[in-house]
C-alpha cells in the first residue's frame, strides 16, 4: 500500500503551478506579446481568433495570479483527499 498524498503539499504544488502560469501570461500581457501568442494559438486550432486582449493592468494581474493560486489549491487539495479516499483499503 503506498502512502496517503499531503492534501496541503498537493494543494501548493498545484496552486503554485497555476499562479505562475498567469503571472507568465500577465507578463506577456504586459511586454505586448499575449495579443500575438492567442492569435498564433487560435489560427494553429484553424479558429479566427475572436478576443482581444486588454491593456494591462496591475490590478487584474494580481487579481489573477491570486484567484488562480487559491483556486488551484483547493483543485489540488480536494483531488488528494479523494484519491486518499479511493485508495483507503
Amino acid at each position: 500500500m503506498s502512502q496517503p498524498l499531503s492534501a496541503h503539499k498537493v494543494g501548493l504544488s498545484v496552486g503554485g503551478f497555476l499562479g505562475l502560469f498567469h503571472l507568465a501570461w500577465s507578463f506577456l500581457v504586459a511586454l505586448g506579446f499575449a495579443q500575438a501568442l492567442l492569435d498564433m494559438v487560435f489560427n494553429m486550432h484553424m479558429i479566427r481568433p475572436a478576443f482581444m486582449v486588454m491593456p494591462f493592468s496591475w490590478i487584474y494581474s494580481l487579481a489573477l495570479v491570486v484567484l488562480t493560486s487559491i483556486f488551484g489549491y483547493v483543485v489540488g487539495y480536494v483531488f488528494s483527499m479523494v484519491w486518499n479516499w479511493v485508495h483507503m483499503s
